[in-house]
């Protein structure tokens, strides 16, 4: 209902995803979705693109993964489950859902501070903590390829407006952004933690239009 993105990426032996929605009702259909794309294999590695309840509230549905997220998200998930609950109930999910959810909440096994590489079996991938901006925490992925795709989290919105919450770092999102080209390159496919697919000219605009709503260059 918050048209959020989830990301598989598949390697010869492991898989990962990005981001695990909102319930664990959400997740196990995520999960459910993965397996039947890779043949029945399961999900081994999660990577949380930062800790808002629309992306990490069903990854207790995927048991026995490798959880990944930025430095001090595990502070932030360990220490506001009420907040994380109260927050899921305000934007709509039921309240026994986001109750269910938040008393078996994952905190990621593996903390990056700057970047991280993961072999998934003839196929790598990059998880950088490119924040903050968005939240605190911002964890991005790269995904090589004939064609670069970067999977943004919502530091880049394409369904609606950007989302600041009291957990944005105004200040350094724009910074974040130019981290995300950076890693892209102007040839790549941006993923928005909300909405389409776009391309490195959107995620430039967007970046720029921040920096002139918070004032920042």
């Amino acid at each position: 209902m918050w048209d959020a993105t989830t990301a598989l990426v598949v390697g010869e032996d492991r898989a990962l995803l990005y981001d695990t929605g909102a319930t664990l009702r959400e997740g196990a259909a995520i999960r459910a979705q993965a397996q039947a794309l890779m043949g029945g294999r399961r999900v081994t590695h999660i990577a949380l693109s930062h800790p808002h309840f629309d992306h990490v509230l069903g990854t207790a549905a995927f048991s026995g993964t490798e959880v990944y997220g930025a430095v001090g998200v595990d502070t932030v998930l360990t220490g506001g489950r009420d907040a994380l609950r109260g927050d899921a109930v305000r934007h709509g999910v039921a309240e026994a859902d986001a109750v269910e959810a938040t008393d078996v909440l994952v905190v990621p096994h593996h903390l990056v501070c700057g970047e991280w590489t993961l072999e998934l079996g003839g196929r790598q991938v990059l998880l950088a903590n490119v924040g903050p901006g968005h939240s605190g925490h911002d964890l991005a992925v790269l995904v090589p390829g004939s064609r670069e795709v970067v999977l943004c989290g919502d530091l880049v919105e394409e369904s609606g407006d950007p989302q600041a919450g009291s957990d944005a770092v105004p200040s350094q999102w724009p910074a974040a952004l130019d981290r995300l080209l950076e890693l892209g390159g102007e040839d790549a496919l941006y993923v928005p933690g909300h909405g389409a697919v776009v391309g490195a000219g959107f995620v430039r605009a967007q970046r720029d239009e921040l920096a002139r709503r918070f004032g920042v260059s």
